[in-house]
């Protein structure tokens, strides 16, 4: 479960307890890539050493629909994900500065309301940055999109790409949200 410390500074940081959430041999992880047009999302479960795509898709929203509408979509479908597969834990992309300032709000709205839905199902939950996808994933922090797809295909062994981008990205921030809380259960064992 996640909770919130004071560190040296005065600042509030947010800490996740891993040991409780990998306590066995298997972990779901729900990869977000959030947007309002396109959310994509992606479950993907470490079974010991291999990684098995358990369902992956994209919730998409009409343009035609007040942004209000279009968040309760995705709360409403985030909500059913987590209560039909109950993963152990739910990665976000962080939001990175765009020049697109409309497109970074857009982001923001809707990474906002995975978290809260992450939140109010009690789902650890743990954020990335684009460049900790890509190096956890493809093992180069400046990797293309196409590279991260691929990877993604080829570490799930998916027939083909998952589309949209939005489906990859989702996959690869569950592949890198399960790498990077292997490493940390690991840590955790070997302290």
């Amino acid at each position: 479960m996640f909770f919130f410390k004071e560190n040296s500074e005065g600042f509030i940081i947010k800490d996740v307890e891993f040991s409780s959430v990998l306590g066995g041999d298997d972990v779901l992880a729900l990869g977000i890539d959030p947007g309002t047009a396109i959310c994509g999302y992606g479950l993907v479960k470490l079974q010991g050493n291999h990684l098995k795509a358990v369902k992956y898709g994209a919730i998409k929203t009409s343009l035609k629909l007040e942004l209000a509408h279009r968040l309760a979509i995705i709360h409403h479908e985030i909500d059913a994900l987590l209560k039909q597969y109950q993963p152990d834990l739910i990665g976000v992309e962080q939001l990175f500065f765009n020049k697109n300032v409309r497109t970074a709000m857009a982001v923001g709205q809707a990474r906002g309301v995975v978290l809260l839905t992450a939140a109010l199902n009690d789902v650890t939950i743990v954020e990335y940055t684009p460049l900790q996808v890509k190096q956890s994933v493809v093992g180069y922090g400046r990797a293309t999109k196409d590279q991260v797809t691929l990877m993604a295909q080829r570490l799930l062994c998916l027939d083909c790409a998952p589309k949209p981008d939005d489906v990859a990205d989702a996959l690869a921030i569950a592949i890198c949200s399960l790498h990077s809380s292997s490493l940390n259960k690991c840590w955790e064992q070997n302290r």
